[in-house]
C-alpha cells in the first residue's frame, strides 16, 4: 500500500494535530451543548466546563506523546495509509481509556467500565472529524513541489539504522560494494564526490529500487538517468559510460544488461 506523504510527519503537521484536535474537542462540546454529553461531564457537581478542560488536557498530553515520536522517527518510520489510520485510532482509544479513568475518579460512585462506555461515545462522536479534516487539509494545502522534492531525496542509513547521507536521486551516479561498505558516488555541484557507508548491497537494495537506481552487476548499482551509452570493451565486457566525463565506466553483467538497456 502507498506510503503517507512525508508532509504528514513534518513538524508543521505535528503542531497542527497536537493543537487542533484538543481545541476542536473542547470547542465541539462547549458549542454543540449535547444534553447527554453535558449531563455526563457534569459528574453530578455542575462542573462540566472544568471536566471538559481536564479531558482536553489529557488529550493534549496523548497527542504530544504520540505525534512527537512520529515526527522524530520520520527518517526511520514511514507508515502506509492503513498504518497511519491504525496509529490515529490508537490515539483515540488511549484517550478514551484515560478519560474514563478520570471521569470514574471524579464521579466516585460510578465504575470504570460504565464511564468507559460514555467516554467511548463522546470520543468517537467528536474526534474522527478533526483527524479527517486535518488529513484532507494537509493533502490539499501542501505544495506539490515540496512533496516531490521530499520524495526525490535518497536517505542512506548505516547498518545500525543511523541516517548518514541525504542526497537527491538525480545527483547519484552509482554505488559500489567494497568489503563491509558501500561507496556512494554522486555529484555536488560540478564536483564528483563519494561517501563510504557501512552497509551491504542487500541492505540498500529496496531503497535503490524505490528511487529508480538499478543493479547492473553483483557489486554495483547504477542510476540510469546518468547512463549515456552501453559499450563492450576489448575483452567483451559490457560497461556503462556515464554522462560525467570524470566518472569511470561502470561494469554491467549480462544478467542485468537487458533491464538496463530498456531504460535508456
Amino acid at each position: 500500500m502507498a506510503k503517507i506523504p512525508h508532509s504528514f510527519q513534518s513538524v508543521t503537521t505535528m503542531l497542527v494535530h497536537i493543537l487542533a484536535v484538543p481545541v476542536f474537542f473542547l470547542g465541539f462540546i462547549l458549542t454543540y451543548q449535547s444534553r447527554w454529553m453535558i449531563r455526563f461531564l457534569e459528574a453530578g457537581n455542575g462542573m462540566a466546563v472544568f471536566n471538559t478542560l481536564m479531558l482536553m488536557c489529557i488529550l493534549l498530553g496523548i497527542m504530544c506523546a504520540s505525534r512527537i515520536p512520529m515526527t522524530a522517527l520520520r527518517e526511520k518510520i514511514h507508515p502506509s495509509w492503513w498504518q497511519y489510520a491504525l496509529w490515529s485510532l490508537a490515539e483515540m482509544v488511549v484517550f478514551t481509556c484515560f478519560a474514563a479513568l478520570y471521569m470514574a475518579l471524579i464521579y466516585g460512585n460510578i465504575g470504570y467500565f460504565p464511564a468507559l462506555g460514555h467516554c467511548f461515545r463522546i470520543c468517537f462522536a467528536i474526534l474522527p472529524y478533526p483527524y479527517i479534516v486535518t488529513a484532507l487539509l494537509m493533502a490539499v494545502i501542501r505544495p506539490d513541489e515540496e512533496e516531490t522534492a521530499e520524495e526525490n531525496l535518497v536517505r542512506f542509513a548505516d547498518n545500525t539504522g543511523r541516517l548518514k547521507l541525504v542526497i537527491a536521486n538525480d545527483v547519484m551516479l552509482y554505488v559500489e560494494a567494497q568489503e563491509n561498505y558501500v561507496v556512494i558516488h554522486y555529484m555536488e555541484g560540478d564536483k564528483q564526490k563519494e561517501y563510504s557507508l557501512r552497509q551491504s548491497m542487500r541492505g540498500i537494495e529496496e531503497l535503490m529500487t524505490r528511487h529508480g537506481v538499478i543493479r547492473c552487476q553483483r557489486s554495483y548499482f547504477v542510476n540510469p538517468r546518468h547512463v549515456k551509452v552501453l559499450r563492450r570493451d576489448k575483452e567483451g565486457m559490457i560497461q556503462a559510460e556515464l554522462d560525467i566525463p570524470s566518472c569511470k565506466p561502470v561494469p554491467v553483467s549480462p544478467k542485468y544488461y537487458e533491464q538496463l538497456s530498456r531504460l535508456l
